[in-house]
This record gives C-alpha cells, structure tokens and sequence, in this order.
C-alpha cells in the first residue's frame, strides 16, 4: 500500500475520531469548508456525543484514543501556555505518560543482541514496569546479578511517527492557511519542534549518554541521584539501566507518612534546576513527577532519584548569562535593564524601541510584583514575558522553551509540596553567587587558569608564526612596490601614446589646413601655434 493511500485512511480515522469527540466543529468551522458544514448533521455522532463538556477536555481525550503519537504531541503542546487558550492548556496538562504496553517485549530486546538472551539476563519480567508512547520499561536481573531497568522502543515506532508527523504538517499548512488562530499559534512551528524533540527520543544511545553527563555533573551530590548505565547493553532500541528505589514524588501522603522534611524537600528541587542551568548549563527538561523518585533513608535530607533523560536542555555561555541577569533585573524592578538585555541578547529584533518594550515588560511585572514575593510565580512571569515578546516579534528560543516547561514541573512540585514555599529565596542567593563567579578578580583568573593549556601550546610556536607573518609583510610590501611601479609606467605609457596621437593630430590637422591654401602664410602660423598647445596640454 502506497504511502498516500495509508495517509488518506489514517486521515479519515482522525476525522472519525474527531467527530466522535465533537471536535467536527474545528475543522467544519474553517471557511473553506463553509459550503459542506451541514454534512455535519449527518454524522450520528453529533446528535450522541455531549458538547457539554470543555473543548479542552473532548481534544485531551481525542487525542488519547488517537495514539501515542497525538498523545506526546499533546504534551507537547501543553507546554506552550504563551500560544495556547488557558482552557486547552490544562487539559492537556493531564494527558499522563501511559499507554497501553506491546507485547513480546523480551523477543525484541532479544532481538537487539548478537549474543543469547539467557548469556545476559538471569531473569526478566515480561509486564511492563511503566509504557511511554515512544517506548517502556521492564524490571531484569543481569546474570552478574545487578537488579536492573530495560528500557525498550516500541515495534515500527519510527514508522508510525514519520507516517503521523507527516499528517500532523498537512494539518498545520490546512489550519495555517485557513485559520487566523491557528496562524497566531503558529501549528507549523510547533508541528517542527515536536518532530525534533521525539525523533531525538528514537535512538535510546543518546538517552543513555544524557544520563552518563547528568550523573558526571552530579557526582558526590547529595541532591541528586541519576541511575547508573550498563554500557555493555545499550543499543539505538534498548537501555539497560540501575533500578532505583524510592517514593514517587507524586506520593505526597506517602512521604508525610514517612516524616519526610517537606520544606527541605521542595528547596532542594529548586537548587537541583538552578544548579543545572547556571552551574552545568545542561539540565533535565522533562522533570514531570512522572520522573521523579526520592531516596527517604535520610528524612532530613532527602536524595531526589530522576529518570527517563530523552529530552534534555542546554544554554550557551550567552544565553546563560543574559538569563541571570533578567532575573535579577526582574525583581529589582529594573525593566529598562530588562528591555536592553533583551536588545543586547537579540531575543527582539535590532530595531525594537526600547522604551515601548521597557513600558510593556512594566506592564506584566507591576501587577505580578504586588503579590508577596513567595506567590510569584516564576514560570508564569516568563510565560507573560512569551507573550509580551511576541508582540514585539520576540523569536522565543526552543531551549528558553523548555527551560520555561521545566520550571514549571519544579514550581508546581515545589509548591505541591510546601506551599509556603518562597522561590525567590530560594534562588536569589544562587543567581547572586553566580554573577559574582562571573565578575571580578577571581572570575579573570579562573578564566586565565582555562585558558593555560591553549597559550601552553600556542607559545613556543609564537616565534616561528611571527617570523613567517613578518615575511609576508614584507613580501606584500616588495610586491605593491612592484605593483606601483608598474602601475606608474603605464600611466607614463598612456600619457606618452595620448602625446603622439595629439601629434599626430594636429600635424593631420596642419596637413590640412595648409592644404586648402598652401599660400596663406597666417594660416600655417596659426597651425603652429595649435600644436605648441597641444603638445604643452600633453606633456602637462
């Protein structure tokens, strides 16, 4: 079956779907479609479905029944609360990470390996642990006896994803020419951003080494534990890693049953985001409490236990930089500073008026600073700013993006946690320390320190490199000599043959003249004359 043909019947199930849910109205609302809208009377789901519940609501459940891939892309779309209606963006901020499991999981991570599966796992439980959209997970034992977690992808799941993220564009390119609000919410770009992020999810290699990093940054930490790979056994469709032991951190009731310090608890999620994006600038952008384990040995001093590393961020030096400084700016009320580091950063275009951005930030931060300091919302401020920036054509980077859903999960945790929990706190004194490394004395040294190695290499080679630059500075000397001189001589040249000719002229010219009256003595003396001229404006 050709490729056309299975999208065309994929695309008539969503529609089924679709009006299933009374979600027709979307589609039937577009005014290309216009002239068939009252086709959507003879559908029997219109007259059965309950268009009483929230739209939010009917899209969420759609798009659980369409699959794993809609799934996902709702979650995706969840995070885009700058795009999306408030109603909508809740809704999907229920969809869960749960999906009906496949079976004969065990053949095909048997399928995996060049050696036997019995030479590598003295046991393993063929339910699922947990099951995701792209892949799930099973608890093993290795035959060296570590308890561990394989996480393994979905049969054909590359295959589906292209087959429906190719469907997911033509919807995008219909919406966006048909639909101002969807052209507002820009489906193509959220479309291209989603098809990034999962297709990086397919090659579970890259999952094992953002793990591998993330447990470097953290090791010796008592904040955060990340499990331990197994190498050996990692391919593109399988990961085998530590199983971890801990209390979901959704388990709220568990925890206070087991006295854990909850305020301790809540700031240490805090410090564990912040010290990823300013101290590592490489955190874990997927840190729902889905994800999220807690080592309660110590009540006081509780361990955060992390899993699933598929999406991950990072910020540049810059981009770190400028986010720091924002922040601060932010809650000095300081929203000139605001407006020129977001100029200075390029997040707005060059030409933006800083004073009507400066009066828009203003216009955010005044009512949201009213509140005390322990109620404001960090991921509500950057949502507004979102906003605000694209007013003002702001091109909002995809890893700003999912620093914003991240710290959203953190927020919301923290708060689910102790809701007395002040943020600013919390953070400020980390950001306060951070821009102090990155200023100074220490800070020029430290970079020096960095640096060592490179001069180590670069100067014994420094006399040779400034002998041969000499040598061709005076090479490039000698030869615009010789350019100037031969340039010279043609000009020398020109003037001698412009010479001649106007000679040669005015002897024709004389030749002439003389000519007509050979006799007419004043006439040849005139023709002299012009050419003593001629001969002084050529030599001149």
């Amino acid at each position: 079956m050709n490729n056309s043909l299975t999208q065309l019947i994929r695309f008539i199930h969503i529609q089924y779907v679709l009006a299933k849910h009374g979600l027709d109205e979307i589609i039937l609302d577009l005014p290309v479609l216009s002239p068939i809208r009252f086709l959507a009377y003879l559908n029997p789901w219109y007259w059965i479905c309950n268009r009483n519940i929230a739209r939010g609501e009917r899209l969420r459940l759609a798009l659980i029944e369409l699959g794993p891939i809609f799934v996902k892309f709702g979650q995706t779309l969840s995070t885009r609360r700058d795009l999306l209606p408030e109603d909508i963006a809740d809704e999907l901020a229920l969809l869960q990470d749960k999906v009906p499991p496949f079976e004969h999981a065990k053949a095909a991570v048997a399928k995996a390996y060049k050696e036997p599966f019995e030479t590598i796992f003295e046991s393993f439980d063929e339910t699922a642990l947990a099951s995701a959209s792209i892949a799930q997970v099973h608890v093993a034992r290795l035959c060296t006896g570590e308890d561990v977690i394989v996480k393994v992808l979905r049969p054909n799941v590359e295959k589906i994803i292209n087959r429906d993220i190719g469907l997911l564009y033509r919807f995008a390119r219909i919406a966006e020419r048909y639909s101002v609000m969807a052209r507002h919410l820009h489906m193509i770009e959220l479309v291209g951003e989603f098809e990034k992020t999962t297709l990086t999810e397919l090659d579970l290699s890259l999952e094992a080494s953002n793990a591998s990093a993330l447990k470097r940054n953290f090791n010796g930490s008592t904040l955060l534990h990340v499990p331990e790979i197994y190498w050996p056994y990692v391919t593109s469709s399988v990961i085998v890693m530590e199983h971890i032991h801990g209390v979901p951190i959704g388990n709220i009731d568990e925890l206070r049953r087991l006295n854990v310090d909850m305020k301790v608890l809540a700031e240490r999620g805090v410090e564990i985001f912040f010290t990823q994006v300013f101290r590592d600038c490489f955190f874990h952008a997927d840190m729902h409490p889905g994800n999220i384990f807690v080592d309660v040995h110590n009540r006081k001093e509780p361990i955060y236990m992390a899993v699933d590393f598929g999406i991950m961020g990072a910020l540049s030096p810059t981009d770190q930089h400028y986010l720091a400084s924002n922040l601060l700016a932010f809650f000095k009320r300081d929203y000139r500073q605001v407006a020129l580091l977001h100029l200075e950063s390029g997040w707005v275009p060059a030409e933006t008026r800083v004073e009507e951005f400066e009066a828009a930030v203003r216009g955010v931060c005044e009512p949201i600073f009213e509140r005390p300091l322990k109620d404001i919302s960090f991921g509500k401020l950057l949502l507004r700013l979102f906003q605000v920036g694209r007013k003002f054509h702001m091109e909002i980077q995809p890893q700003l993006l999912l620093l914003q859903k991240t710290l959203f999960h953190i927020e919301g945790l923290g708060r689910q946690l102790y809701p007395d929990l002040d943020l600013w706190a919390t953070a400020h004194p980390f950001l306060e320390k951070w821009m102090r490394q990155q200023v100074g004395l220490r800070a020029n040294l430290r970079r020096l320190k960095d640096t060592l190695p490179m001069w180590g290499k670069i100067l014994p080679e420094l006399p040779a490199t400034l002998q041969h630059t000499l040598k061709l500075v005076q090479n490039e000397k000698r030869f615009n000599k010789e350019e100037k001189d031969l340039a010279r001589d043609k000009k020398l040249g020109l003037r001698r043959g412009l010479g001649a000719g106007f000679l040669i002229a005015g002897c024709v010219s004389l030749g002439l003249v003389n000519g007509v009256d050979l006799l007419n003595a004043n006439q040849a003396a005139w023709g002299m004359i012009a050419l003593a001229v001629l001969l002084l404006i050529t030599s001149w």
